[in-house]
């Protein structure tokens, strides 16, 4: 018996030891698409101008494309595939839908019409689209927070009311469009296609801090939603508040999501791929599955973004176009694999 046990213990920490380096070896990835994002361009940088001008040296040309447009670029795409793919776990987690993401819920949509309404009715200013943007994705939160708390709705009639306000919000921009200039519906478009190349170090910062905090927030209740995994009345039998938990992490799920789009733009396929992709790989426990999302969403999104712009060259590829085309065929193969 003694001998089982120790048996079984070994091979669940080589499991462990096995994820952990495998997690470990997508972070160098994500280091390696970045230099090489870093380099490649419409401008080639070699890794020894990099080097000088991290070390306060170099060419000002060399030092105003890293420092000033490709480094921002970069860690934008890492926080909002970071903040996109774990918005998108929490809200599969939590309503145990596979099918769960910002866009299916709505929230994507919001924001896409709060940007809509402030470039056609209120003016084009950067600060009123991102506030407007923000205010419309949380506004789609709010409305499926409150159905959900007042009507005792279950977790799929919560998805079923998601896709109702992504179609109302959806016919709303395109109302939108139709009412604006040439001008205008160009803004809009190119808004709607996500893109990170406009962030700055104090939106990059900002976004930052959001996603770290929403991040522990999980990493905090990770025992929680993995009795979640079990079943609503399972985890009610071990203690967990499922309805106080379901509200205060699709808040949580929403808040990142939002923030990301207000920022820059619809990035919504992120939000579905990278949890399925790291279920594959983790599996179902939160305390790996919540690290690996992150990581996978931050190199999928990067990957994305690298290759749009080394191909368009002047950078004008938009980033969720990409993604789609890299994420839709990684879901049909996991499909193909035999997903449950």
């Amino acid at each position: 018996m003694l001998m089982n046990e120790s048996t079984i213990k070994t091979a669940y920490f080589r499991q462990i030891h096995r994820k952990i380096m495998l997690l470990a070896v997508f972070g160098g990835l994500i280091l390696i698409v970045g230099v090489f994002g870093l380099t490649h361009g419409s401008y080639d940088i070699t890794l020894t101008d990099i080097l000088r001008v991290m070390t306060g040296g170099g060419d000002d040309t060399v030092r105003l494309v890293v420092a000033d447009i490709r480094l921002p670029r970069i860690v934008a795409a890492i926080v909002c595939g970071w903040g996109m793919a774990l918005s998108g776990l929490g809200i599969q987690s939590l309503l145990k839908n596979p099918l769960g993401s910002p866009a299916t819920l709505g929230i994507s949509q919001g924001a896409a019409f709060g940007a809509a309404l402030s470039v056609v009715v209120m003016g084009s200013q950067l600060v009123s689209v991102t506030v407007y943007a923000f205010a419309g994705a949380m506004g789609a939160t709010f409305i499926i927070l409150v159905l959900a708390r007042l009507k005792q709705l279950s977790a799929e009639a919560v998805i079923l009311a998601g896709v109702a306000l992504s179609s109302l919000f959806g016919s709303a921009t395109i109302l939108m469009q139709y009412l604006a200039t040439e001008t205008e519906l160009a803004m809009v478009v190119f808004w709607t296609f996500g893109d990170v190349a406009r962030s700055t170090w104090q939106e990059i910062r900002i976004l930052g801090i959001t996603v770290v905090m929403m991040s522990g927030f999980f990493i905090y209740l990770r025992w929680d939603l993995n009795a979640m995994a079990s079943g609503e009345e399972t985890a009610r039998g071990l203690g967990v508040r499922v309805e106080r938990l379901r509200m205060l992490g699709m808040t949580a799920a929403a808040l990142m999501a939002a923030m990301v789009t207000a920022f820059h733009g619809v990035i919504a396929f992120v939000g579905l791929i990278a949890p399925h992709m790291a279920r594959r790989l983790a599996g179902e426990e939160h305390g790996l599955l919540i690290p690996y999302t992150a990581v996978l969403g931050s190199l999928l999104l990067l990957t994305a973004d690298t290759l749009g712009r080394v191909l368009a060259g002047s950078g004008s590829l938009p980033v969720g176009v990409v993604t789609s085309f890299l994420g839709a065929p990684m879901f049909l193969y996991l499909l193909v694999r035999g997903y449950k």
